[in-house]
């Protein structure tokens, strides 16, 4: 065992949280706090994952909200079926390629705003899948909302980090005290938020996306110059998704489809399933060399082939073939880090070939922060959610709509302009997105499919990477998922494939200090450009449960990354 209070066989400085009632880990106490006290009076998984969701968007603000964006994923025990509802708002119908041109897309302000779809997920999920009443799964948001919470310290970072935060008069007036950031330990009051939720209790979807508080967002970005409108708004739906997956020894790893970014964490785990993973060692130089030139092979397909699928075919069943990551699989060189990465021929492998485009060549991308939110729920039943909901990067466009309550997303910074790129913008389109929830099935004594992780992060083009290492970490060297989660990362950054505009980024290999010097090393001579990071500084934020197979006990662990917690009942 590491010389670490809980760790079994790697480090771990928190415990594996265990309940055999209900778990939910999320990226704040309160927040998981709530969603076990929804199981607590006898609702199931999507009761507590819509509670959990709002108190999210009350107690951080900075990760996601009303405002924004996000998927849903869920497994109902009962039918075995697995669902996803794509809460991913579209560009509104004034965002023209030609609108943002010469300037480029804006990081904040109103022209960073893209139309907000969670809201409409959650109610669409809590209808389709939920016990308890509306008003009973938004009042613990409510009422922190209205009657505050104490501001953590790494809240209070962040809100002393965003000058335009500070500044906004909307904005200002909730987040600081007269221009002065919260302090650790000050309260923080969302009157108007408390308002809003309550609205929509009482009226349901349409109070959103065509009442009152459409009208009051549509005013004010009309009033800051900004292009939302009410059709933009009324139009805005999510949709129910098949999910995709793929098999990784022995198991069946599910994810959201494309506009999602899921496909990529299925195709490195192909890639990396064509090696002796565990014989190359945990973390070390071997291992993470072939991980990330896995990430970068299925980086580079992502960035020539998936866009919106409404606009464009995506070659999906071909970029999950298994004969397909053998022979891409063939290109990782495992002595050498690869500077010139180039897309494959899916197409080749997709049955039958249809409706086939040709990919676009493009220009550099670069490197960027997603401040998003992910939390995971299993009930007493075996039902369980994985959702990740955002504002895009932290606090999105700053700016609170006006007395709503609502801070907006500053989701249009993933467009590419370039006219001949996969996922340029389009008005009425939507993004492509980096949010990716996973949940993995081994099969039960009885022959049937057997929940066995939950996970996701925050993150960005972060995300895939990170969960590729933190499902590697328990599958194939049978961590805890506190040591998962607790593990020391790296995270690879390569243009042309990173998301947030404009697009371009340093080729480095970005590494937690806490990683072996002699690994540190062993990678430089491969060729990789190390850049070290402090020694949690890899970013993201791991939700993970697992599910014993023969008791049914659920182990939770949330990242100490952030303000995250895990509570087990």
């Amino acid at each position: 065992m590491a010389a670490s209070p809980h760790g079994v066989k790697f480090e771990a400085h928190r415990p594996v949280v265990m309940g055999r009632n209900g778990m939910v880990c999320a990226g704040h106490p309160l927040a998981s706090q709530a969603g076990i006290a929804t199981l607590q009076k006898g609702g199931n998984a999507m009761d507590a994952a819509i509670a959990t969701a709002a108190v999210l968007n009350v107690v951080e603000p900075l990760m996601s909200g009303i405002g924004g964006d996000g998927f849903i994923m869920v497994y109902t025990s009962a039918t075995g079926r697995v669902d996803i509802c794509n809460g991913t708002g579209a560009a509104p119908y004034a965002a023209t390629r030609e609108r943002y041109l010469p300037q480029g897309i804006p990081a904040k302000g109103i022209l960073s705003v893209s139309v907000p779809g969670l809201l409409d997920s959650w109610l669409s999920a809590h209808e389709k899948y939920g016990s308890l009443s509306l008003a009973q799964v938004l009042d613990p948001a409510m009422d922190l909302a209205a009657n505050g919470f104490p501001t953590s310290h790494v809240l209070s970072r962040a809100i002393a980090s965003d000058p335009l935060l500070c500044q906004f008069p909307t904005s200002q007036a909730v987040f600081t005290r007269n221009g002065r950031p919260l302090n650790p330990g000050e309260i923080l009051y969302q009157e108007n938020l408390a308002r809003t939720f309550q609205t929509i209790v009482d009226g349901g979807r349409d109070a959103f996306y065509q009442g009152e508080i459409a009208q009051a967002i549509v005013k004010f970005s009309q009033e800051q110059g900004g292009l939302l409108t009410l059709k933009d708004l009324a139009d805005c739906r999510s949709r129910w998704q098949d999910p995709i997956s793929t098999t990784y020894r022995g198991r069946t790893v599910y994810e959201a489809p494309p506009n999602s970014s899921g496909h990529i964490l299925l195709q490195e785990l192909n890639l990396v399933e064509q090696f002796d993973l565990q014989s190359l060692g945990c973390n070390t130089a071997d291992s993470i060399h072939l991980m990330v030139e896995a990430k970068k092979l299925a980086f580079a397909d992502r960035e020539a082939y998936v866009a919106d699928p409404d606009y464009i075919d995506v070659p999906i069943e071909g970029l999950l073939s298994k004969d397909y990551a053998a022979e891409r699989a063939r290109q990782i060189d495992p002595e050498r880090a690869a500077w010139e990465v180039g897309a494959g021929d899916p197409w080749a492998y997709q049955m039958p070939q249809q409706g086939r485009r040709a990919a676009a060549a493009h220009s550099g991308v670069a490197g960027e922060e997603e401040d998003t939110t992910c939390f995971a729920v299993v009930d007493r039943w075996g039902n369980a959610v994985c959702q990740l909901q955002s504002i895009q990067s932290a606090w999105g466009s700053s700016l609170i709509a006006g007395d709503t309550g609502v801070l907006l997303n500053n989701r249009m910074t993933y467009w590419h302009l370039e006219e001949d790129h996969v996922d340029c913008l389009q008005p009425g389109k939507r993004v492509r997105h980096t949010m990716n929830p996973v949940m993995v099935f081994g099969q039960a004594n009885h022959g049937g499919p057997q929940l066995e992780l939950v996970c996701g992060t925050p993150g960005a083009d972060t995300q895939v990477q990170t969960n590729l290492q933190v499902i590697s970490h328990v599958l194939d060297f049978g961590m805890t998922v506190s040591e998962a989660v607790e593990a020391p990362r790296w995270r690879n950054t390569h243009s042309p494939t990173e998301s947030n505009f404009p697009h371009t980024c340093e080729n480095e290999l970005l590494v937690e200090s806490r990683m072996a010097a002699d690994t540190r090393s062993a990678l430089e001579r491969r060729g990789h450009s190390l850049n070290l990071l402090d020694p949690w500084g890899a970013g993201g934020s791991e939700m993970m449960i697992q599910v014993d197979p023969e008791t049914g006990a659920l182990h939770g662990a949330a990242d100490p990354r952030r303000d995250g917690y895990a509570i087990g009942w």
